[in-house]
């Protein structure tokens, strides 16, 4: 699944940054890797952007930029969540 359908308040893993260099460049100066631990805050109405929490900060993503975000369900016990 993409981050665009991911489900709210979910611990997600980033399995692929897809997309060309330019915008896996623009994700890693936001922060974010393949690997990380991420959930979607909230999705904005009127087709807005996602805010998403990432190694303890919020970031607001595009629904297009979402979409090319390829993560998976966390272990449902929050033994995966990341530690601040």
């Amino acid at each position: 699944m993409t981050l665009l359908n991911a489900p709210q308040d979910t611990w997600l893993k980033v399995i692929a940054l897809e997309g060309g260099r330019n915008l896996r460049a623009r994700l890693t100066q936001y922060g974010l890797f393949e690997g990380d631990s991420v959930r979607v805050v909230r999705a904005a109405p009127l087709r807005g952007p996602l805010i998403i929490e990432v190694n303890g900060r919020e970031i607001a993503l595009g629904r297009r930029v979402a979409d090319k975000i390829v993560v998976e369900a966390k272990d449902a016990t929050g033994a995966d969540r990341p530690t601040q």
